[in-house]
């Protein structure tokens, strides 16, 4: 039995001869291992429990149950190492780079494939250059396994970097992934990335030239179509093709024709300019020359020394022929798009016998030339002045005041067209107020007067001045003028924010509409609504009433005369007729001292004294005075009519 461990009780165990301390680091497979020790100092057992950082975890966070108890959590699953995971699993993939020759007058660059090992165990990668036999070139590997880094910050190559038809830079030395093996795709493809399409790895040119060389010679009997041959045949044998460039997309470009001519003789391109009267261009007539047309003159090897040689015919790789230029087919040449629209007609027999070409349809460009070409964008209305102000402002520099109609100014020159309305507005105060629209057709500018009315609380007189108004869906770019076809009885037209109803319109509208319909299309709206206004359906009009004027109104069988009698008995009762009046009128109009006046002078005095005869009043007055065979009314019959009881 131990001592209890108290100061004086202590002492040494003469059988223990192990003090030192149990290993607890490892290494396997070049790896460190932390491992918790099992034994103490002198191999004595440790009672103290061992609990993981995953035990200890899931006692802290147990929290008890009260029926059933805690439920049972599956076991952890063990943790693997990526050396483990991923050991012996390696990407590859194929690609290629161009190392450039200089000193050598048989080629200008290699191409030397390679092939590139991801090792996903710890993300390292080689690239290996397969072994050529008498290749005469130092092949094997090119970068031995480790971590390449990617950029100046600090970052590696990872495998989600790697795809197909992608450039990688490796210690300044540019490698193309053209391809990959099947156990590659299907990793990436389980990670999620989709892969390009894969490529080829380009011919080397001086490997090619190798193999033509060792290649077994063949000889093939030349062709009977020599350029002789071709001279003699095709000469002055010309194709025309009609085209034009359209140069619209830059500043001040335009539509601009031309012909290509294609010589059959020796397969060259001229383009001609096709100059118009006053087409402000200098009369240079070939845009350009006779020569061949390389389809791309850019499509060029890469190598091949541009700054200090020119491009000779061996290095373009494409002409031009007849069937590259077909009608309605889009030419570049030298980066201008021609249009081509027609040809000649031995160029449709040429086409036809060589290649079998039916439709020769020519292509209509002129509309397009001159709905496009001349269009000129006009800026918005700004609100100053008329839109006719505005417009000669854009269309000249010094503007110039807008033209008038003068014919139609003199034709209709003070004749006006007028009719009554009510304001249609929201508002109590407003409602029943009247005003006269008077409508010029002399310039079709539109009045608004308000006649005066006592102790309306309204200031009368001119409401709107003289100007064109604009139907409110229209807009200050097109916009529509109200006329006479869109007022009518009825009608409500919208003056800057003011609502008017058309209530009536004077005779004259009526008159002057029927004369003129053909003038004025959609006016027998407008008519109709007056006529049925005035009861126009055949009989007598019935016309209201305007103060200051006589009475107008349809009479009834016999009435006539009691009206008459009626009419001077209230002109004796009021002692209205003032007869030294009378007679000075009559003498005005009575200029030859006859003792008569005419039917329309006689009519002309009532009105001056302010007697409110009517037509028909006045006609029965009239016959009761007497007329002559002239024609003519005594100024003695008719105040005989007048004091007779």
């Amino acid at each position: 039995m131990a001592l209890p461990f108290l100061p004086g009780n202590t002492f040494q165990d003469p059988t223990r001869r192990k003090y030192h301390v149990s290993q607890s680091l490892g290494y396997k497979n070049g790896y460190a291992l932390a491992d918790r020790p099992e034994v103490g100092i002198g191999g004595d057992p440790l009672t103290v429990n061992h609990l993981t950082e995953e035990e200890i975890n899931e006692l802290n966070n147990k929290r008890p149950t009260l029926t059933y108890g805690q439920a049972k959590q599956a076991p952890p699953e063990d943790f693997v190492p990526a050396h483990v995971a991923f050991d012996k699993k390696v990407l590859k993939f194929d690609g290629y780079y161009k190392q450039t020759v200089h000193e050598s007058p048989n080629e200008y660059f290699r191409v030397r494939p390679v092939v590139i090992f991801y090792y996903l165990e710890d993300d390292s990668i080689s690239v290996v250059e397969p072994h050529v036999e008498n290749s005469g070139m130092p092949q094997g590997k090119l970068i031995k396994r480790q971590r390449l880094p990617k950029n100046d910050q600090g970052d590696h190559w990872h495998w989600k970097d790697l795809n197909l038809d992608k450039t990688l830079t490796f210690y300044g030395k540019v490698f193309h992934v053209v391809g990959c093996d099947q156990w590659t795709a299907e990793f990436m493809a389980s990670e999620g990335i989709e892969l390009s399409s894969p490529s080829t790895i380009p011919p080397d040119p001086y490997i090619e030239s190798r193999k033509q060389k060792a290649a077994l010679k063949e000889f093939k009997t030349p062709s009977d179509f020599d350029k002789l041959k071709q001279f003699i045949e095709l000469d002055r044998q010309v194709l025309r093709f009609y085209c034009i460039w359209d140069d619209r997309n830059n500043m001040f470009g335009e539509l601009r024709p031309y012909i290509i001519q294609y010589y059959l003789v020796d397969d060259t391109v001229e383009i001609c300019e096709c100059h118009e009267p006053n087409d402000g261009r200098d009369p240079f007539p070939i845009f350009l020359r006779r020569q061949r047309l390389p389809k791309d003159r850019n499509n060029v090897e890469s190598s091949f020394p541009s700054v200090v040689m020119e491009l000779s015919n061996n290095e373009i790789k494409e002409w031009f022929a007849p069937k590259d230029f077909m009608i309605g087919e889009t030419v570049v040449i030298y980066h201008r798009h021609f249009l081509i629209y027609d040809c000649d007609e031995f160029t449709r027999s040429y086409l036809y016998q060589k290649f079998g070409i039916k439709d020769f349809t020519p292509l209509d460009v002129k509309r397009q030339d001159r709905n496009g070409a001349n269009k000129t964008d006009l800026p918005p209305y700004n609100g100053f002045g008329s839109l006719e102000d505005s417009l000669q402002s854009c269309l000249s520099l010094v503007p110039q005041p807008p033209k008038k109609d003068f014919i139609k100014m003199l034709e209709n020159d003070h004749k006006i067209l007028r009719f009554e309305a009510e304001m249609d507005s929201v508002k109590p105060e407003d409602r029943g107020r009247r005003f006269i629209i008077s409508y010029r057709l002399a310039d079709d500018m539109i009045t608004i007067f308000e006649p005066p009315v006592r102790n309306s609380g309204n200031v009368s007189g001119k409401f709107l001045e003289r100007t064109r108004v604009t139907k409110p869906t229209s807009t200050p770019e097109h916009p529509q003028f109200y006329g006479p076809q869109d007022l009518y009885i009825g009608a409500r037209i919208q003056v800057f924010s003011h609502r008017f109803k058309i209530m009536d319109a004077d005779d004259y509208v009526l008159r002057y509409l029927e004369a003129r319909k053909d003038d004025f299309p959609g006016c027998e709206k407008t008519i109709e609504s007056i006529r049925t206004l005035r009861g126009a359906t055949g009989g007598a009009s019935m016309k209201t009433s305007v103060k200051g004027a006589p009475m107008k109104v349809q009479r009834s069988p016999g009435d006539l005369q009691a009206l008459l009698r009626e009419v001077k008995t209230q002109l004796k009762k009021n002692n209205y007729i003032n007869f030294s009046s009378l007679t000075d009128a009559f003498l005005q109009y009575d200029r030859n001292r006859s003792g008569t006046i005419d039917l329309n002078e006689l009519k002309k005095v009532c009105h001056k004294q302010n007697l409110p005869l009517d037509d028909d009043v006045m006609q029965a007055l009239i016959n009761e005075c007497g007329v002559d065979q002239n024609g003519q009314i005594s100024h003695a019959g008719f105040m005989k009519f007048l004091t007779w009881d």
